[in-house]
């Protein structure tokens, strides 16, 4: 039995090159956030890997709509949805309630639900190698009924038929609470027995449709150059027609928009979840750049229309002009999103949410500039509903400084594509929903690589999905840009990327030593003081490192903080963040000449620059302990 599941795995590596390590409103109200799970890191802590929900689509789906006569559907909600809130579903008339009962929240409401063809290899792109991987339109979330305490035991009981005065035929009832956020659809709530292993279809309610989905939501900003004076804001709507941000009290500037369709997606032979069952409409993406703006300064703005509404005013704080004295940034890896249910999806990155509260709290307390995020950004990888439910999270913090993001595999790498790595990590994505939700400074589409100024630093951003090798278009330009730094002007130079190029833990398709050949040159030549990179989650700070040895090992300041001599050069410092969200990684028990601290814990990076420091901090997001920092002096 063993030894078939090993064959089994091999047979897929061989054929699809699957990699098996997967790098893989405007604020929430009191209201909400009291009725969110208190701990939905242990929650959704299951459901990064395989699961069983994610084996749904495809299998064999009976109907049992015939079997209970008194099955019937309920949502409580007014007659419409809002753009962001908990609705209760409602399950009664259940003649032998079961554990294996549950909940599909379905969208659109027009999906076919009926069977599909039987063949496991279109399920084999989103990673999964389990048999036979119900519906032909993937459920966007779904709960056991058994969520509802009093469900199983038939607390609530109702009684259908009366025979002499006594009752002869009761039933049962459950209710459980689902999360929804404005995703335009129509949305329906389908009732099934079997679990999800053997689905049989029992029951739906009547299909649910948002108060408006022409509103315009989920706004993030970004920077479009080094001056800080102007801001680029990126949102949704259901409204093909340009919108305007209203701002700097006075100032307007219309929307361009655009969209993307199936068409765009990529895939093989084997339709991928992006062309298939995966599928959402996105709707329309607006963009617009606020100018005229002043470095480090508070602008409110809001964006939308008279036709179709407009957000709540929002207060934008813009980042320091390159070649100023200070930046405080934070940055990390591979977040996603956690549900503010008890839901399962087919994608869980449980520590998600826990990063992004505490994050929301430094912007609020610390007066931090901007955010960098590096690669995997939503994990939707083909299910595009999931893109919506990854903005409502981020939209916090995204909505008022700058949030600047690199490409990862799971926006970027499918099959015959002309990514770097042939692997189907995006669902059949291939880059077009991340280019079109994050517009960052580029040369060109699917180009997606930039350098900013901040404050005393420079950002080279590449892309690790992309050749990068001797001679490509990137590694002319990584040579160009980082060879025209001022460091003068911007004394740090901090190197980013997706898959990094040292790490103590096992992984498959990181950028290995390849990459250190190719790339990591350029970066001693050129003086990078530091490089992040995500895709491997934990947290690990190497020495000074070249070529696999160490150069140099810190000492330690009168704090007993650790400090790199930048005065005297000898090799980039390089930090591993990918610990944003997605379950942890464990490390090696070979210990790494040039690693010296490694933490397998849920956090991000927080960083303060100076001309003379390089502050940096590893915050642990529960706890918002800081559990490593480090100097690196000029």
């Amino acid at each position: 039995m063993e030894s078939c599941k090993v064959l089994k795995y091999v047979s897929v590596l061989l054929i699809f090159l699957l990699s098996l390590h997967f790098s893989t409103s405007e604020t929430l109200s009191p209201s909400l956030l009291h009725r969110v799970i208190t701990d939905t890191k242990v929650l959704h802590s299951n459901f990064t890997a395989i699961s069983e929900f994610r084996t749904i689509n495809r299998k064999i789906l009976a109907d049992c709509s015939a079997s209970n006569p008194f099955i019937r559907v309920n949502v409580t909600s007014n007659s419409s949805l809002s753009d962001d809130g908990f609705v209760t579903v409602t399950v009664t008339g259940v003649s032998k309630p079961s554990d294996n009962d549950w909940v599909a929240m379905i969208s659109p409401s027009n999906s076919d639900v009926s069977s599909c063809v039987l063949t496991e290899f279109f399920y084999l792109q989103t990673g999964d190698t389990a048999k036979l991987p119900l519906l032909c339109h993937y459920p966007i979330k779904a709960q056991y009924m058994s969520k509802d305490p009093n469900y199983l035991s038939c607390k609530n009981k109702e009684c259908k038929k009366y025979q002499n005065g006594t009752c002869v035929t009761s039933t049962c009832s459950g209710s459980i609470q689902f999360h929804v956020v404005n995703i335009r659809s129509d949305i329906e709530f389908v009732f099934f027995s079997g679990g999800f292993l053997k689905p049989c279809l029992v029951g739906r309610s009547k299909p649910l449709s948002f108060s408006n989905p022409k509103t315009p939501l989920y706004g993030h900003l970004s920077s479009i150059d080094s001056s800080g004076t102007s801001m680029r804001l990126t949102w949704v709507s259901g409204e093909m027609k340009p919108q305007q941000i209203q701002y700097a009290n006075g100032k307007t500037v219309t929307s361009t928009v655009t969209t993307f369709s199936k068409a765009d997606m990529c895939s093989s032979v084997v339709p991928s979840p992006a062309k298939d069952f995966g599928w959402h409409d996105p709707g329309y993406i607006h963009s617009a750049v606020m100018t005229g703006l002043a470095p480090s300064s508070k602008f409110p703005y809001r964006y939308g229309s008279n036709a179709v509404g407009w957000s709540k005013q929002i207060m934008l704080k813009t980042p320091p002009v390159g070649g100023s004295n200070e930046l405080r940034f934070i940055a990390f890896g591979d977040m996603g999103k956690t549900p503010l249910d008890a839901s399962e999806e087919h994608y869980i990155q449980p520590g998600a949410l826990s990063v992004i509260k505490a994050i929301a709290k430094d912007v609020d307390s610390k007066n931090i500039d901007s955010i960098f995020h590096i690669g995997d950004i939503s994990y939707a990888t083909g299910f595009l509903a999931e893109w919506e439910f990854f903005f409502h999270l981020i939209n916090p913090v995204a909505s008022r400084i700058s949030y600047m993001t690199a490409i990862g595999n799971h926006e970027r790498d499918y099959i015959n594509s002309g990514s770097k790595y042939i692997t189907p990590d995006s669902g059949g994505e291939c880059g077009v929903p991340y280019e079109t939700y994050f517009p960052m400074p580029t040369s060109a589409k699917d180009k997606p690589w930039y350098s900013i100024e901040q404050g005393s630093v420079h950002f080279t951003v590449i892309s690790t999905e992309h050749d990068w090798s001797k001679n490509s278009e990137q590694y002319e330009w990584m040579r160009k840009d980082m060879a025209s730094v001022n460091r003068q002007k911007t004394p740090w130079l901090i190197f980013t990327g997706h898959r990094p190029m040292y790490t103590s833990s096992h992984s498959f398709l990181y950028s290995g030593s390849k990459f250190i050949d190719t790339v990591e040159p350029l970066m001693f030549q050129n003086k990078v003081d530091l490089a992040l990179f995500g895709h491997i989650h934990n947290y690990e700070r190497t020495c000074s490192v070249f070529q696999n040895e160490c150069k140099a090992l810190p000492t330690k300041d009168k704090n007993g903080v650790d400090k790199y001599d930048g005065r005297n050069y000898s090799a980039p410092v390089q930090v591993v963040i990918g610990m944003a969200g997605f379950t942890l990684d464990k490390f090696s028990t070979n210990d790494k000449s040039w690693s010296l601290k490694r933490i397998s814990e849920f956090g991000y990076l927080r960083v303060y620059a100076t001309r003379n420091d390089l502050n940096v901090e590893f915050v642990v997001s529960n706890t918002s302990q800081v559990k490593d920092s480090f100097r690196i002096t000029k």
